[in-house]
């Protein structure tokens, strides 16, 4: 927790690649990943094959934010969706997920049941009830280093000035970071860092095809951005994968022709270090143990 609130301070911008479970997180932190997104919409996509519209439950994304930091010890964003309730729902996610060694939580100001910033027919609960959450949010955290992202889909229900305002809000209200969703130009990127930038750190989320331009990393530091997510770059890679290794498998009836695009039984146990925890296990065999 302590890692991701000094990096979000410093001027250099956090790249966090969006996963979904143990393994994806695993791969981006041997990948040399600083910090990690656990994406709502990916753990939708991957996990029940449906679309990010809201049917994720809270216990279900903390089985998963238990399970990726028991692997790996990057710190992990979490997608909270809008906190799966009232305030005082949003105060249980957070002590959940705090509980479960997430560092960060972002939470949004669109009504039950929620859908994917970059989708149309959105709506909003009103800017003092989100003000609400995140000063609940703040509340409920048992370390002060526990990151609270507040995010804003005004823009695709009200406009832009609309997200302009909402941010500044929830800014004042407390959030440790601000995501103002969906810009659609860099002229907006720029505004938005132009106004909220000196109050707060500001998040921006890359989604290749949604309503946002698709900036590098080092473009959108140099607009003054403190924060990057690639929330579903990953699964999208991982469906098209997914697809031209079956249909590969079903047209030849083998694995040969698609082998260079895959490890094999050794490479896969390097990556998920099963000689490793095999020693491990050994040190603490009976036999070593016995008079």
């Amino acid at each position: 927790m302590t890692r991701l609130k000094a990096r979000l301070a410093e001027q250099r911008i956090v790249v966090a690649p969006g996963i979904y479970d143990g393994l994806s997180a695993l791969v981006a932190e041997q990948s040399g990943a600083e910090a990690i997104y656990l994406s709502g919409a990916s753990l939708a996509y991957t996990r029940f094959g449906r679309p990010d519209i809201g049917l994720v439950s809270v216990s279900e994304v903390a089985d998963a934010v238990g399970a990726i930091c028991e692997r790996v010890s990057l710190p992990l964003i979490v997608d909270g969706d809008t906190g799966f309730g009232n305030a005082l729902n949003v105060q249980r996610t957070v002590r959940m997920f705090e509980r479960m060694g997430a560092a960060a939580i972002q939470i949004e100001d669109q009504t039950m049941p929620k859908r994917c910033g970059h989708l149309n027919g959105k709506s909003l609960v009103s800017t003092g009830e989100m003000v609400g959450k995140i000063k609940a949010a703040a509340d409920a955290r048992q370390d002060e280093h526990f990151v609270v992202i507040a995010r804003t889909d005004a823009i695709g229900v009200d406009g832009f000035q609309a997200g302009l305002d909402r941010g500044a809000a929830y800014a004042e209200a407390g959030a440790d970071v601000v995501f103002v969703e969906a810009p659609r130009s860099v002229d907006e990127m720029e505004s938005i860092v132009s106004t909220l930038g000196s109050r707060v750190p500001l998040m921006a989320n890359m989604v290749e095809g949604g309503k946002t331009p698709t900036l590098t990393a080092n473009d959108l530091e140099a607009i003054g951005f403190s924060l990057v997510i690639f929330p579903g770059g990953l699964t999208r890679a991982v469906a098209r994968t997914m697809r031209a290794y079956f249909e590969s498998l079903l047209a030849h009836g083998s694995n040969a022709p698609f082998k260079q695009h895959m490890y094999d039984f050794a490479g896969i146990n390097a990556v998920v270090g099963t000689d490793e925890m095999l020693a491990a296990g050994a040190a603490y065999d009976e036999k070593r143990f016995e008079p």
